[in-house]
């Protein structure tokens, strides 16, 4: 199939274009939020190829992957036909709702008879309200990192983008508290300066700004043990990343975060004490550390593969544009 989307999330949108389709993703001059193109920090085949404006006018297309409510009218303007009446559509959705009405949030989706809204996680089906509009639920799969936990540094890794727009909401507030414990680095996009932001000093807190993904799980594996802090996010791809690489992760227990991590990969709780008790212990423990990396990255390795994830993405677009 030719399937149009625009490259909004990284690591979701570079498990997807690994399928067996021709990605057209749109592509502008100034590389804005509506025209990244390909990635720069992450490896897609070259069956995801950039395409202008102009040139998705001519383009045959099968089906269109929405990812935020604007993309309609966009689609529509740049195609010339509607998705969801020329042609077929599917919207992700990638986030827990965040309008401060949860959980009676209405999905601006909601009750339309044009689309499929397909989340990432069965937590986001059970919390949007989405009427009478049809749902799916594809789990995430992501591409196996190429590097193999070693835990040779006594340090905590965290991956956030964003830490000091989101606050809370990524768990940047509790950062601090686990620095006592070791010193953390902080991977992601515009993290720099956030040692200042926290009142930390330099030498418990070090960014990482926008490394390319190979060279961030490389550095992630040689880090004690893996920080997932976030109170209301869907499911970070990196704890995910993470696990598979074989880190120990310490999560806290909120959203899908529940089942992604599995009794033996790590703690799971929503004592903070309690995670930092368990924090220290993966610092002082080494080799229990690596034992329970590999629990992690079993269970990351046989929920969340690759294989699966396009298998299900197959059959989704199958029955969207076949019937």
């Amino acid at each position: 199939m030719n399937v149009l989307l625009w490259h909004v999330h990284g690591s979701w949108t570079t498990s997807f274009v690994h399928g067996k389709h021709r990605y057209l993703v749109p592509a502008t001059p100034d590389r804005g939020p509506y025209g990244l193109g390909r990635a720069r920090t992450y490896t897609w085949p070259e069956s995801a190829a950039e395409v202008s404006p102009e040139q998705l006018r001519d383009a045959e297309v099968d089906v269109v992957i929405l990812q935020r409510p604007e993309e309609i009218d966009l689609a529509a303007e740049w195609l010339g036909r509607r998705p969801g009446r020329d042609l077929p559509a599917i919207y992700v959705e990638h986030n827990t709702p965040k309008d401060g009405n949860v959980p009676h949030s209405r999905h601006p989706l909601a009750d339309r008879d044009d689309l499929l809204i397909a989340h990432v996680t069965a937590f986001n089906e059970l919390f949007w309200d989405t009427g009478s509009t049809r749902t799916a639920v594809v789990d995430h799969g992501i591409v196996p990192p190429a590097v193999e936990y070693t835990g040779e540094l006594d340090r905590l890794a965290v991956v956030i983008n964003e830490p000091v727009r989101r606050w809370r909401v990524t768990g940047t507030d509790l950062l601090p508290r686990f620095a006592e414990i070791a010193p953390l680095d902080v991977f992601g996009l515009r993290v720099a300066g956030l040692a200042d932001h926290l009142g930390l000093p330099a030498d418990r807190l070090t960014s990482h700004d926008d490394v390319p993904q190979h060279r961030m799980h490389a550095e992630l594996a040689r880090r004690r043990a893996y920080l997932h802090l976030c109170r209301w996010t869907s499911l970070g791809l990196s704890l995910i990343e993470a696990m598979s690489i074989g880190m120990p992760v310490v999560a806290l227990a909120s959203t899908e975060a529940v089942t992604a991590v599995p009794p033996g990969a790590g703690a799971l709780a929503t004592r903070v004490d309690t995670l930092l008790a368990a924090a220290a212990g993966f610092v002082a423990e080494p080799e229990r550390a690596r034992r329970v990396g590999v629990a992690a990255r079993a269970a990351a390795r046989e929920r969340y593969g690759l294989d699966r994830f396009l298998a299900d993405w197959d059959r989704l677009l199958e029955e969207e544009v076949c019937g």
